[in-house]
């Protein structure tokens, strides 16, 4: 499947707006999209999956290693392959578009150029040219220029202008390019291109996805068949995915609007080795017939009160305390803790399965790709193993001073500062998500057969 990414000169530029305006272009142009995010993301990849209608991949070096995240971005191939009512029975290639993460460079653990030049895929580079012509030019040019500067094999093929109008403005940028930068067009000013957001970031996609409308507006200014035209075929991995033996094993999944942050791949390794059912906490739902929970990060904060009148953490508490494993990961950490108080005093029960209670804050209180290293034997780890993730949450947890843990902090803040992983009964809560390929959730299924 032949893709390109899509980088930004900085964070806040309009990445995401570009990236749906594109899917949109290449769709109505004919051609299937298969959405991908480099980063550890959660909220930009819904995005993604309410226009394009199908999970977009994560692509983030530090979480799945350069094996790990070539064999990622090949199973969205599957993914892409007519699957969407708009291209289903084309004979077009799927396209991967890949939205990147900050700007091109930016970040120690998995940059948007490192994605690019691990995947050996092209780069379009959505600059700003809300306030200039040939500055965009420049700007461009500098980014090109650059990755050789570095020593990062990159190809930054052109440019997709943002805020950009028509005319005399369009035909100035496009005068002003380097014949090595191509100009894949522009997206115009709409105030209907804007995307809410609030803590952790954008809005998720169900509450607040582009009107298609403003989407097919802004497609008409893009070169569709010449971005498809500059795609290009990826590195394959070195080592395929591997089929893993099944487990005898349920695995019980929340999944509503306080339980949302998971990645595509971890539902489908769950699929592929283990049954899996799911159920809604803030619904009130009870906890299904299972050998396992996995509570995955999300906005419990929006929704405690409703969780703690619903139920669902009650009868949870209970089940964990007779033995049943129960993993949870950030706002699922906070929803196993005795207690949650919001940013405006307001105190709800959770679900007590950890000695924690869990204060938010008008802040974040950390933000990082992190490193574990387990000091016993727990759900997601042997003692010894170090286990890659991320971390970006904007509450904090007061442990009691009996705490458990079960990993130290090679890297990042964790729960204290050196530790992350409380645990207790047979359960466990991290502020840190990690990806399948880390191996944490084959080790978790394991724990679990019957």
């Amino acid at each position: 499947m032949n893709g390109f990414v899509l980088g930004g000169v900085s964070s806040g530029v309009g990445k995401t707006v570009a990236t749906l305006s594109i899917i949109q272009a290449l769709e109505d142009a004919g051609y299937a999209v298969q959405p991908a995010k480099a980063g550890p993301d959660f909220i930009d990849p819904s995005h993604h999956e309410a226009i394009a209608g199908r999970p977009s991949r994560t692509l983030d070096l530090w979480l799945c290693g350069e094996d790990g995240l070539r064999r990622n971005y090949a199973r969205g191939e599957g993914d892409a392959d007519g699957s969407h009512p708009s291209t289903r029975g084309t004979s077009s290639p799927a396209i991967c578009v890949v939205e990147g993460v900050m700007g091109l460079y930016d970040g120690d653990g998995s940059s948007t150029a490192m994605v690019a030049e691990a995947l050996d895929l092209p780069v379009v580079l959505v600059v700003d040219a809300k306030a200039g012509m040939e500055s965009v030019a420049a700007t461009a040019l500098g980014f090109q220029q650059y990755a050789e500067t570095i020593g990062r094999d990159i190809d930054v093929a052109g440019i997709v202008a943002q805020r950009a109008h028509g005319g005399r403005h369009e035909q100035g940028i496009r005068d002003a390019l380097p014949d090595d930068l191509e100009f894949f067009g522009r997206i115009p000013p709409n105030p209907d291109l804007e995307i809410p957001d609030r803590h952790l970031g954008l809005e998720m996609g169900a509450e607040a996805a582009l009107p298609r409308e403003a989407l097919r507006e802004a497609a008409e200014s893009l070169a569709a068949e010449r971005l498809a035209a500059v795609a290009d075929e990826p590195s394959a991995p070195k080592e395929p995915t591997s089929a893993a033996d099944p487990v005898d094993a349920t695995v019980a999944v929340a999944d509503d609007a306080a339980f949302c942050f998971r990645y595509p791949a971890t539902l489908e390794r769950f699929r592929e080795r283990a049954e899996l059912v799911t159920f809604s906490p803030v619904a009130g739902d009870s906890v299904p017939d299972c050998d396992g929970v996995y509570l995955p990060g999300g906005y419990p904060e929006l929704y405690a009160a409703e969780l703690e009148s619903a139920g669902t953490l009650a009868e949870l508490g209970t089940l964990a305390s007779e033995g049943l494993p129960v993993l949870g990961e950030c706002g699922g950490l906070m929803a196993m803790s005795q207690s949650l108080t919001t940013a405006e005093g307001e105190t709800s029960e959770m679900a007590g399965i950890l000695p924690a209670d869990v204060t938010m804050h008008d802040r974040y209180q950390a933000l990082d790709h992190v490193e574990l290293e387990a000091t016993e034997g727990t759900l997601t780890a042997n003692a010894g193993d170090r286990i890659r993730g991320h971390e970006f949450h904007y509450s904090s947890a007061d442990v009691d001073a009996d705490a458990r843990f079960a990993f130290e902090t090679v890297r990042g803040d964790g729960i204290d500062g050196g530790h992350d992983g409380l645990t207790e009964y047979n359960s466990l809560g991290t502020y840190v998500h990690v990806h399948p390929e880390s191996g944490a959730f084959d080790r978790f299924l394991e724990r679990l057969e019957r």
